[in-house]
């Protein structure tokens, strides 16, 4: 049993590595996407309702499947890792995306009337007074998909990476017993409630500062 919860554990480093950079990039990639797609400039505006249109329409199985096995034909080969990340950067990057707009469009016309009154110009109208409120009420909607996202990252097993999952099915595999899929499922409850648990003190701290 020690040795199984040793060899799951192993895997850890690439779920976490992966969980780290995609939420490390897609954050501030989805907030800036959200921006565009409130830009005024049309050009911006199209592009980035199309680039949501397109990942959160598609799998996101399917779109791994094409970073890992199908820029290869076109010539340009990526670690699994690496096609892995770019893969849940894109993914994540366009859920967010329309989360930080939903948030952003939520805040109450009569702070921006408020801010330009106290000689505010745009770029510190939105630093200053909508993003904090922004992403305030954005937190929930992200908790959502933080835990989504650990539990996303086992798909990369089916290009041979050797996360938690991949290493407790290669167990199961070999020993013929199912107690590793228990081991790897606690695993996720764990990561998931650690989760889940950070957000909520966010929340809670948000909240307070906003008294």
């Amino acid at each position: 049993m020690i040795d199984s919860i040793y060899y799951i554990a192993k895997g850890l480093d690439i779920t976490l590595r992966l969980y780290f950079i995609t939420v490390l990039f897609s954050v501030p990639l989805g907030l800036l996407l959200a921006l565009g797609e409130l830009s005024k400039i049309g050009t911006i505006k199209k592009f980035v309702t199309f680039y949501t249109w397109i990942f959160r329409g598609t799998p996101l199985l399917l779109q791994l499947f094409f970073m890992y096995y199908g820029l290869p034909v076109m010539g340009i080969t990526l670690s699994p890792l690496g096609a892995a990340s770019i893969t849940f950067i894109i993914n994540y990057s366009a859920y967010l995306c329309e989360i930080f707009r939903g948030s952003i469009q939520g805040i109450n016309k009569g702070q921006y009337e408020a801010a330009k009154v106290l000689g505010m110009g745009y770029k510190q109208t939105l630093i200053r007074v909508i993003l904090p409120q922004a992403l305030r009420t954005a937190l929930p909607p992200l908790s959502n998909e933080a835990i989504a996202l650990i539990k996303d990252t086992s798909l990369v097993s089916i290009i041979g990476t050797a996360e938690i999952l991949r290493n407790s099915k290669e167990l199961v595999t070999r020993d013929f017993t199912i107690t590793p899929f228990f081991i790897c499922g606690i695993f996720y409850l764990v990561l998931s409630t650690f989760i889940l648990l950070v957000f909520k003190k966010l929340e809670k701290r948000m909240a307070v500062s906003c008294q």
